[in-house]
């Protein structure tokens, strides 16, 4: 089973969503985005954001933590029911990462996958290159953060 033989091109499929704690946000940043927004309350109330909010990389990251538990259930579930799943490969990057809004303590992030395109690898038949646009939204159906990136498929 293929890819384009699951997911329509074009077709939004939501993939889940992640909420974000002051605690979780205080963490991520001490560790990689120490900026004084992401890891101060005080300090990010007199920022240009007004607000403790996360790093876009911790945005980033909570993307790819509800895509691997979807993906995951998916792999699990075509087993199940005696199919065989689509082999992914790693992503060979990523382009146009926009940050719309800022995360802010508090808000849920619901993250989806697009199916953009699907075309055979040059030089290796046995491959499929998968682009997919990556998105998230706020509680309030506001987009906080997009992005396309390419995936690998095993054939």
């Amino acid at each position: 089973m293929r890819m384009a033989e699951l997911y329509a091109l074009n077709e939004k499929v939501v993939l889940g969503s992640l909420h974000f704690s002051a605690e979780d946000i205080v963490r991520y940043a001490r560790q990689f985005d120490p900026q004084p927004f992401h890891v101060d309350a005080e300090a990010a109330r007199h920022s240009l954001f007004g607000g403790l909010c996360a790093s876009g990389w911790h945005t980033c990251a909570g993307w790819m933590k509800t895509f691997v538990a979807f993906w995951s259930a998916e792999y699990a579930r075509l087993k199940r029911e005696g199919l065989t799943p689509p082999e992914l490969g790693p992503s060979s990057g990523f382009r146009d990462l926009r940050w719309f809004k800022p995360v802010f303590a508090g808000d849920t992030i619901t993250y989806s996958v697009t199916l953009l395109d699907v075309r055979e690898h040059r030089s290796r038949t046995d491959r499929i290159l998968c682009t997919i646009l990556c998105e998230g939204s706020n509680q309030h159906g506001e987009p906080v953060i997009r992005f396309e990136s390419t995936v690998l498929e095993f054939v």
